[in-house]
């Protein structure tokens, strides 16, 4: 049997491994955009089920399949997990996307009379190319707010690249993220090859930088854009949203931020 702290220990394992999981479109951990509202873990039989729900009734279903998908596949990694549960909440397909997810049914098949017989990963391929822009033009810029010069940034290999230090917590906290994606692309294998190249592998050039981070800056805008949006949709459909320590202000009423007040027992039962 385990123990009560053994199974938080076990539940903070898997919080741990869904902060690895990201929304897709906006390259946010789902767990920072407040989309998992559950997570169980059976201690005796290894099974961890995970809920979670999307900012909207109508959020797109390949988005939810991909989040669900990906929410499996890294909690099935823990070594001590046997069987999981992945559960989508309030959305209008959700019973096809946990069929789906849960019996490992690919999303052409499940969805089959909306993607013409289309899978994913293209899909998915969209998606990572656009978090790379991102991350690579978070890093990109603190590079130069740290005095590099283009010439240096051009020219930095991964070994100098990895033993920048940032103090942006931004920055920092992209840098990592962008390393992974160059990496898993095939783009930086050695500690020679180039820290910063395009997603289809060519060398930027000092020349270009300028233009080249326009256009990285137009890709971050639109996602940041779109996550803006989807914490509005989800703070307004849940009300889950942090009142100052003044309590609401007339912008809170307005915006529709407050719960309704709950009835006393008096009010309940109406005036005498």
């Amino acid at each position: 049997m385990f123990s009560e702290i053994h199974r938080t220990e076990l539940e903070a394992e898997v919080w741990d491994c869904l902060h690895r999981v990201t929304d897709p479109e906006l390259d946010e951990p789902i767990t920072d955009m407040g989309f998992v509202e559950r997570i169980g873990v059976d201690q005796d039989s290894g099974r961890v089920e995970v809920d979670f729900r999307l900012p909207t009734y109508w959020c797109s279903p390949n988005f939810a399949f991909l989040m669900g998908f990906d929410v499996r596949i890294a909690v099935s990694r823990l070594p001590w997990v046997k069987t999981t549960r992945i559960t989508l909440n309030d959305h209008c397909f959700a019973d096809r996307v946990n069929e789906g997810v849960n019996g490992s049914r690919r999303f052409a098949e499940v969805f089959a009379e909306y993607c013409d017989g289309g899978d994913l990963e293209s899909v998915r391929l969209t998606f990572q190319e656009k978090a790379f822009i991102r991350r690579q033009e978070v890093v990109l810029l603190g590079l130069e707010a740290r005095g590099f010069t283009g010439d240096d940034i051009v020219g930095m290999t991964l070994e100098i690249f990895d033993g920048v230090t940032f103090q942006g917590q931004e920055e920092a906290r992209q840098k990592p993220r962008y390393r992974e994606l160059l990496v898993a692309r095939g783009l930086a294998l050695r500690p020679d090859d180039p820290a910063f190249v395009t997603w289809e592998g060519a060398r930027l050039e000092t020349q270009g930088l300028r233009d080249y981070l326009a256009r990285l800056r137009g890709v971050r805008i639109n996602m940041e854009f779109n996550g803006a949006l989807c914490r509005g949709l989800q703070s307004t459909r849940y009300k889950e949203v942090r009142i100052g320590a003044d309590g609401p202000t007339l912008v809170d009423f307005i915006q529709n931020r407050v719960p309704p007040r709950e009835s006393t027992p008096a009010e309940a039962g109406g005036a005498r």
